[in-house]
């Protein structure tokens, strides 16, 4: 088990463009290795730990940018609960891998780390 306690304390000291710098490079990771058989528990642990970033963020980010995060979150927790199906599924997979590359890149023009 993660002590998320520690993980959060680490992460609440960046500033929020690189908290969701960070949910952005959490998300491409998700795509690069959601293209590997033998990588279904590391996604797993990328998607429980996108859900923890978004729950320590969204609060600080404004109401536009908290709402995309919510619709992230509730995605994450989708795939979360119906994980060892999709993995078994290529074509899910690949959907899954598709569709975290999209809010990777739309997390990062959310964080303003592309100005």
């Amino acid at each position: 088990m993660r002590d998320w306690s520690h993980i959060q304390e680490r992460y609440l000291r960046d500033a929020l463009p690189i908290r969701l710098g960070g949910l952005a490079a959490n998300l491409s990771r998700i795509k690069s290795f959601a293209m590997h058989d033998g990588n279904q528990a590391v996604v797993a642990s990328l998607l429980e730990e996108s859900k923890f970033f978004i729950e320590w963020t969204a609060g600080e980010a404004e109401t536009s940018t908290a709402a995309e995060l919510v619709e992230l979150q509730v995605q994450l927790e989708l795939w979360g609960r119906a994980w060892d199906e999709i993995w078994r599924d290529s074509a899910q997979r690949q959907q899954v891998a598709h569709t975290s590359s999209q809010w990777s890149q739309r997390v990062l023009e959310l964080s303003g780390l592309l100005d």
